[in-house]
């Protein structure tokens, strides 16, 4: 298989595919191709010819066939390996990790605003200004730490459900953001938040984030140069 992702300094959507491929070594090759938000950009012509959506990231299997987005992915991995908890084993479980994917992947919307993934940059000065000047952030963060602590007092944690699944990939980019500007939290999701951070697969795609050496100005809405 083949997983196409952009930048991983800044791409939270391909991390969340691309660790949990890695959580589980689940083969795969990695197309890396470099964001570039120019009309025309080669990244867009490229996967032109891979996906009719035109977005990252996108999953191709060994035979050809393409599946985007982080959700569809998520599902299809879980249906060609259902040896591996990519979901909890339990229905109901199951049914609130998923309640919690999609919420993630259709909201928290002014957190991933004015937070926006930079795996690099660490700005607990732009996070305190906007945790005192932002009442929409501070509404996601509460109900982030409200979902997050909801969920490991049923499971006993480390991870959301017990074992390592979808639902913390999908959150990882989140774990990044918390940390990257410091927003506070609850002692028990900032134990998760540290959790997920020192997971092996996460900890694979930070360190290939540092390595890339990459500025996107496009992606920098609080720094000039790196």
């Amino acid at each position: 298989m083949k997983l196409y992702i952009g930048n991983k300094n800044y791409s939270s959507w391909s991390m969340r595919s691309g660790v949990l491929l890695g959580a589980f070594g689940i083969p795969h090759d990695e197309v890396l191709l470099r964001l570039d938000f120019t009309p025309g950009a080669a990244w867009r012509q490229e996967l032109a010819g891979v996906s009719p959506a035109g977005k990252l990231p996108v999953l191709v299997d060994d035979d050809g066939f393409a599946v985007w987005d982080s959700l569809a992915i998520t599902e299809f991995i879980a249906d060609a390996y259902p040896d591996h908890a990519i979901w909890p084993r339990d229905r109901q479980a199951r049914a609130r990790a998923r309640s919690l994917c999609a919420e993630m992947h259709a909201g928290f919307t002014r957190l991933r605003t004015v937070c926006p993934m930079n795996i690099e940059a660490f700005l607990p000065e732009v996070g305190q200004t906007l945790w005192a000047d932002d009442e929409a952030l501070r509404a996601d963060v509460t109900r982030l730490d409200a979902a997050w602590r909801e969920a490991l007092a049923a499971s006993g944690g480390p991870f959301l459900f017990g074992e390592f699944g979808a639902v913390d990939a999908f959150f990882a980019p989140v774990a990044i953001r918390l940390s990257r500007f410091s927003l506070p939290v609850s002692d028990a999701a900032a134990a998760y938040r540290d959790a997920l951070l020192a997971h092996p697969a996460v900890e694979d795609w930070v360190a290939g984030a540092m390595r890339e050496q990459d500025f996107l100005p496009a992606a920098e809405p609080y720094r000039t140069a790196r």
